[in-house]
């Protein structure tokens, strides 16, 4: 049977009560105010928290392992840590693992010229830094997976999805080679600048660590090359970022190595990542997914890394 817009308003409601009421038990105050709706994740702020369901298939223990390294000393001057409800930070309620944290002020998307990418490159270059040793009961960071992910919710979309642009993203998907992680650091695994919220402490964090884990930290900078290959990210923007990175001895990039060697497979596969997410969608393309899809086209004939040397030669 399938679910109608009726059934999922209502099932949403129910969360936004059940979210809001796990506010309310670590202090918060206030109605909740919901800042995310997707299918399988809900977000809603209740005062000075958050309070995040994950869905409902969720690993809990690869995700518990996470946030007890996300709340790690070590990670206090990168990432925003979860607070606990009742002694624990992942509870199980209304069928969904639910966690709580500190509110931050995000990024202003109307704002682009004030985007803290220096900030953000430093924070990566922090985390890719940090020692391993307390983290070897994490699993693999996000990267790969959350590319097969996409590419499973683009078939499930059936007739939903544009099936011209499905065919573009599926050519450009079974282009590529295998895509492997090796664990050599601690990786966020789903980096971009909506996982960058502003503290009361006046300093940028880390947020969003569902997919944190161990890998090659290439992957973190996999999707600003992305944009910045596909013509979305403004050059002055991935060169902040990038530059801001090497300074900060980042380990993703060897010190005078030739970039994009490095950076062409990972941006390829978010490139193809994020353009069958929005296709799945069934939505009229805009502007910026169609040029999402365009880069497909070229990916399927064109490494990243030609692209670029050829745009700017």
């Amino acid at each position: 049977m399938l679910e109608t817009n009726a059934d999922r308003s209502a099932q949403t409601r129910e969360l936004v009560a059940v979210l809001t009421e796990i506010g309310w038990r670590v202090g918060a105050s206030g109605p909740a105010d919901v800042l995310a709706d997707r299918v399988d994740v809900l977000v809603v702020r209740v005062g000075e928290v958050v309070v995040k369901a994950h869905p409902a298939e969720s690993d809990l223990a690869a995700l518990r392992a996470r946030l007890r390294v996300a709340g790690s000393p070590e990670l206090r001057s990168v990432a925003l840590g979860p607070l606990p409800v009742e002694g624990e930070v992942v509870r199980s309620q209304a069928g969904r693992p639910i966690t709580v944290w500190p509110y931050g002020r995000p990024v202003d998307p109307d704002d682009p010229d004030a985007a803290p990418w220096e900030s953000a490159a430093q924070l990566l270059a922090t985390l890719h830094a940090t020692p391993v040793t307390h983290c070897r009961d994490l699993p693999a960071a996000g990267g790969p997976a959350r590319v097969r992910r996409a590419m499973s919710r683009l078939r499930d979309a059936g007739h939903i999805a544009d099936a011209t642009a499905a065919a573009v993203v599926w050519r450009a998907f079974d282009s590529l080679p295998e895509l492997v992680c090796a664990p050599a650091a601690l990786v966020h695994g789903d980096f971009h600048l909506g996982q960058l919220v502003h503290t009361g402490a006046g300093e940028w964090r880390l947020i969003d660590l569902d997919d944190l884990g161990l890998g090659d930290p290439v992957w973190d900078l996999a999707r600003p090359a992305a944009f910045y290959a596909a013509g979305i990210l403004e050059p002055a923007a991935w060169t902040r970022f990038l530059t801001a990175y090497r300074a900060a001895g980042g380990a993703a990039i060897a010190p005078g190595g030739d970039v994009w060697a490095t950076l062409d497979l990972p941006a390829r596969a978010v490139v193809v990542q994020a353009a069958a997410l929005v296709v799945a969608t069934g939505r009229p393309l805009d502007e910026l997914d169609a040029a999402l899809v365009d880069a497909c086209l070229r990916i399927a004939d064109i490494p990243i890394a030609e692209q670029i040397s050829s745009a700017t030669g």
